[in-house]
């Protein structure tokens, strides 16, 4: 297998290497943030030994004789500086429990544990799994599960990290999650940790650009209103903090990126409904059919005449549709319908 890793010319370290593996580099300026947030993220102790760029990310993955595998989803973060803006955007500080999805070389788990977090790294490739393992032989810091996320019980895996983290007046203390994720996977992601409230205080993503100005803008009467913006209003409170050029990974993307952070609500918080279960059920169904009145997407629960009357019980005209009602809108048509 030829390897991943060429020489640069010293005077241009972050070219594009003339080489027959064709990885983009990030240019000098890369890194700077989008104008939507002019916020700069501090992180304490984040001089890293050994900062992660272009050179160190291949050279990693030479030692494994590993090329970036596109059914993963895999795209390695080149810049220490956008992973410290990450770190510092969950405000990252000594004790903190960290989970991390698909650490990759370990560029970020390096930048969380040198803010003083314990890590807690879930990694599909069982390559990629054993060079963090590798980079971190002699911590405590930093814990290496082998799975898929999407198929692992995190639950369990965290309680036993959390108990030794109390905080002095004996409170429970919240995890974090600081992660960036394989595009592809990033909507089942969200989906599986918004409604762990009662492990994780805030969630922060990087995600495809176009995907986390959808998560977090609600586009009311248009076709990018969908049952997931609900379900993520529903569970937390989302901020769009900066966006990523596409410069910045190895193999670079087609699209840029962007980091989302998400406030966990607990329990207690969530909008009052009788079963988050079927109020979730009757959303799904309200979006089934593009366009459909909800007189008629929803007609398997009550009659069209029912629908509309609870419509106008809640001050919505008999004629509306989905997109155009907000998370309290459909939260007061919930709970007329499950009196009917």
């Amino acid at each position: 297998m030829p390897s991943l890793l060429q020489p640069l010319p010293p005077n241009l370290s972050f070219a594009p290497p003339r080489t027959r593996v064709r990885p983009s580099p990030p240019a000098h300026n890369s890194t700077t943030i989008s104008p939507r947030s002019t916020t700069t993220f501090a992180v304490k102790n984040t001089k890293t030994k050994n900062e992660d760029d272009y050179h160190s990310t291949l050279k990693a993955l030479n030692s494994q004789g590993r090329f970036p595998r596109k059914s993963l989803g895999q795209h390695y973060m080149l810049s220490s500086s956008i992973n410290e803006q990450l770190a510092g955007v969950a405000d990252i500080k000594e004790g903190d429990v960290v989970l991390e999805i698909g650490p990759g070389t370990g560029s970020l788990t390096n930048v969380l544990v040198n803010a003083g977090a314990t890590v807690l790294a879930i990694e599909k490739d069982p390559h990629m799994a054993a060079l963090v393992r590798k980079r971190f032989p002699d911590t405590h810091r930093v814990k290496v599960l082998e799975e898929d996320f999407t198929k692992c019980h995190i639950h369990s895996h965290l309680v036993s990290l959390l108990r030794c983290k109390k905080s002095p007046d004996g409170e429970s203390q919240y995890a974090k999650v600081v992660s960036n994720i394989p595009f592809n996977i990033s909507t089942d992601v969200v989906k599986l940790l918004l409604p762990m409230g009662d492990i994780f205080s805030e969630v922060v993503l990087l995600l495809q650009e176009e995907t986390a100005t959808r998560m977090v803008e609600l586009s009311l009467r248009t076709s990018e209103y969908r049952p997931v913006n609900i379900f993520i209003n529903f569970y937390s409170d989302p901020e769009f903090k900066f966006k990523v050029p596409r410069s910045n990974f190895f193999p670079q993307p087609k699209v840029d990126a962007a980091v989302v952070k998400f406030r966990l609500k607990q329990a207690a918080d969530y909008p009052s409904v009788s079963s988050i279960k079927s109020f979730f059920s009757m959303v799904n169904s309200a979006f089934t059919g593009k366009r459909k009145m909800l007189r008629r997407s929803l007609q398997h629960i009550c009659t069209s005449l029912e629908i509309e009357a609870a419509l106008e019980n809640v001050g919505l005209p008999a004629t509306s549709r989905p997109e155009e009602l907000t998370l309290d809108d459909f939260v007061k048509l919930h709970t007329v319908i499950t009196k009917i």
